[in-house]
């Protein structure tokens, strides 16, 4: 959850078998499958982040969001008051991760994979991403990042995580997922996700991304490329979650890079 590995000074967790696993991965194949790539590739070019609306149900999130307070499935949790994140805290899942979360990275990363090989040809970054996501995790694995990085956060009243990006070893897929598991203005006031966005010799620029119970925000990790007058160049892009005024906040990150 920062510039480097966020899950130091913390305990591991046992694995907890998953169920249902055919159904989940069905289900959330097709709609993934169904979400308008076009335009999801259209607006990162153009800004850095995309929507998917409701990819997953009402009962989904809540089903993901039920998962925070099991004893077992998680491999470390972070206060991140400890660390100087922000407030509110989080827990990464371990293998085998539930299938519902297994799902949508296995379905995601290829549409997103067209977009991130396209970006590093454009920054003038030699490796490639193959198209499986089974393939990129064996890469990551060879090179010691071998921890799930798909994670759980929850905040109340008055907590905040700040700006950062999400690396986690030399292995970074440049594209990450957020999906909002609670409704904002009825479960919770405040708690905006936010990016920024630092351009060469110009401003910082911030953006908010309107999120509803069950959308997605797809994002740039860290850099992405822009035309300029002279060609393509690299911004950096931070992301994080503003204070939270009241109620409960709880979101799932999806991220495609293991950590080390």
């Amino acid at each position: 959850m920062s510039a480097g590995p966020r899950g130091t000074d913390a305990d591991d967790a046992k694995i907890a078998p998953g169920n249902g696993a055919g159904a989940a991965s069905g289900a959330i194949q097709a709609r993934v499958d169904r979400v308008e790539w076009a335009r999801v590739h259209t607006d990162l070019d153009a800004q850095g982040w995309a929507l998917a609306p409701k990819l997953l149900t009402s009962a989904e999130a809540d089903a993901i969001a039920g998962l925070y307070d099991n004893a077992h499935g998680f491999r470390s949790h972070i206060i991140m008051a400890r660390h100087g994140f922000g407030r509110g805290e989080y827990k990464y899942f371990s293998y085998p991760l539930p299938p519902l979360i297994q799902a949508l990275r296995t379905a995601a990363y290829p549409h997103l994979a067209v977009i991130a090989n396209r970006w590093h040809e454009r920054m003038g970054r030699m490796d490639r991403f193959p198209p499986e996501h089974a393939a990129f995790l064996e890469r990551c694995h060879a090179a010691g990042q071998s921890r799930p990085t798909p994670l759980l956060l929850r905040y109340g009243p008055g907590d905040y995580n700040c700006l950062h990006r999400d690396l986690y070893g030399e292995h970074v897929f440049p594209i990450q997922i957020a999906i909002l598991l609670d409704q904002p203005g009825e479960d919770f006031a405040g708690g905006e996700f936010v990016m920024t966005e630092q351009r060469l010799r110009m401003q910082s620029r911030a953006m908010v991304l309107p999120l509803n119970k069950g959308d997605a925000a797809i994002f740039a990790v860290s850099s992405r490329p822009v035309t300029g007058l002279r060609g393509d160049y690299q911004v950096k892009l931070s992301h994080g979650v503003s204070k939270l005024y009241s109620g409960r906040r709880r979101t799932v990150g999806v991220i495609f890079h293991d950590a080390a």
